[in-house]
């Protein structure tokens, strides 16, 4: 269920989307509210779940991970233990940064960052004696056009 949200709330949380760490004064002044309406909004919305965690964006390629994979899964396993199985896979590996499970020819799709081909390779090796995979279609990004955490408000 959606949480019931004003302009104000909505303001909010588009000054927190854009920098987190403004401060409080910053962002009433940006808003056109007071510090302490804008910091009762704000832990109204983490106590509703609206705002989940604050953190920071790092630049992958500033790290050394150039190569960002999309990696398409089909399995002919459908079974809980296979789920299981696979989605604490998923979960322990660190160079998976998404995964959706897909309606469609495609079960799963996942975005992977890694250092090169070779990793993507190690990444990869791993994943499959973890869990059994019919499919696996790795397509390389060539280049990122728009990558955003800004939800549209």
């Amino acid at each position: 269920m959606a949480a019931q949200l004003d302009d104000l709330d909505r303001k909010i949380l588009s000054e927190l989307q854009s920098d987190a760490e403004q401060s409080l004064d910053e962002i009433a002044r940006r808003v056109g509210s007071s510090k302490t309406p804008v910091w009762n909004r704000i832990r109204r919305m983490r106590d509703q779940g609206v705002i989940t965690r604050t953190t920071a964006i790092l630049d992958p390629e500033a790290l050394g991970l150039e190569a960002c994979f999309f990696v398409l899964i089909r399995t002919s396993e459908h079974e809980a233990e296979w789920q299981r199985k696979f989605l604490k896979a998923l979960k322990e590996r660190p160079e998976v940064l998404e995964a959706h499970r897909l309606a469609g020819d495609i079960d799963y799709i996942l975005k992977v960052r890694v250092k090169n081909a070779r990793a993507y390779d190690t990444f990869y090796q791993a994943l499959i004696s973890e869990v059994r995979i019919y499919n696996v279609t790795a397509l390389l990004s060539m280049e990122e056009i728009k990558s955003t955490t800004v939800l549209p408000l």
